[in-house]
């Protein structure tokens, strides 16, 4: 698979249709990770978007392309949270029915979420692999469309219109921080920014438990990962053996990796709060623990994307009290 298959003509006119569904995040400086880093350092807030994710973007995007037929069919989803909320509500908008499975590893504030939303839920198994197998299964039977959470090229250019957003609030942007998991929101970003800034360095950060890109990426191929226990919980799950496009965006467009600790990611959660006035889950808190760890080298000025906000509150408690892994929770 050619990575130029999604263009930035995909990405813009998924930008247009969009315009009406979604927000449009702000973008703002932190003053402390400006002083710190010696480089001007912004927050894009999209953890503030509908839904409390970007994944909204994605998945509006995609069940706007259906057809009557497919509409009628229904929608079926994996997801470790917040895709699947962001297609329960998208089907919703669109009159949708919409399954999401997901696996025992995802949040109960998570499914809870999807629940308010009307979708049918079905919790499969210890990983998004095992929670996949049964929904392909029920497409299969059902005639319904499955929507994977990051590898569909619909899915990709809704990611990518926070790429577009962030040229337009920061012109001068030299390097973009952005949490990877299966590579959906970083494959857009990178498509949207390297268009028109290709000198403009791509970093993706993803944590160290778990990271099933990270270690296709490092194998050369997509390999199976065994999914674990995790702060950044909405980064878990594998990026699937028969990957066709974000295993070679990511290989394509991507400049570095870095991965971080769940003492760093809860760290950087403690930073989002009591510095930034920001509460954000731990999948989105990685771009601000890898600054804070001194893991990234800044090229000028910098976005750090804040992707979803969807923690649940006693876990952010515990974690502002001191928590630096899970077993201090649990």
């Amino acid at each position: 698979m050619n990575a130029n298959t999604i263009t930035i003509e995909d990405i813009r006119a998924t930008q247009r249709r969009l315009a009406d569904y979604i927000h449009y995040t702000p973008a703002t400086q932190s003053p402390c990770l400006t002083e710190l880093m010696n480089h001007p350092v912004y927050l894009k807030l999209e953890h503030q978007q509908i839904t409390g994710s970007f994944k909204i973007r994605g998945a509006s995007n995609a069940i706007g392309q259906l057809n009557d037929q497919q509409k009628q069919a229904g929608v079926v989803c994996v997801s470790t949270g917040n895709h699947g909320r962001g297609i329960a509500f998208a089907a919703k908008q669109a009159g949708v029915k919409a399954h999401i499975y997901m696996s025992s590893l995802v949040p109960d504030n998570k499914v809870k979420a999807i629940a308010q939303l009307g979708a049918k839920i079905k919790i499969i198994g210890n990983s998004q692999d095992d929670a996949e197998t049964e929904a392909l299964d029920y497409c299969h039977q059902s005639g319904a469309t499955y929507l994977p959470p990051f590898d569909h090229k619909d899915i990709i250019c809704g990611q990518g219109t926070l790429g577009l957003e962030i040229l337009e609030q920061i012109p001068d942007i030299e390097s973009v921080l952005v949490p990877l998991s299966g590579g959906g929101l970083i494959s857009g970003i990178a498509i949207a920014i390297k268009a028109y800034k290709p000198d403009c360095k791509i970093i993706a950060i993803s944590m160290e438990k778990g990271a099933a890109m990270t270690e296709s990426q490092k194998a050369g191929k997509p390999v199976i990962v065994e999914e674990l226990p995790t702060f950044a919980d909405s980064l878990g799950g594998g990026i699937g053996l028969n990957n066709q496009f974000t295993f070679n965006i990511v290989k394509t467009y991507i400049d570095e990796i870095v991965q971080v600790s769940e003492a760093e990611i809860s760290q950087a959660i403690r930073h989002a709060y009591s510095d930034e006035k920001q509460i954000i889950e731990g999948g989105a808190s990685v771009g601000i623990a890898g600054l804070l760890a001194n893991k990234i080298q800044l090229y000028g000025s910098t976005v750090v994307l804040l992707s979803g906000c969807n923690i649940d509150m006693k876990t952010h408690k515990a974690i502002l009290d001191g928590a630096n892994s899970l077993a201090q929770i649990n």
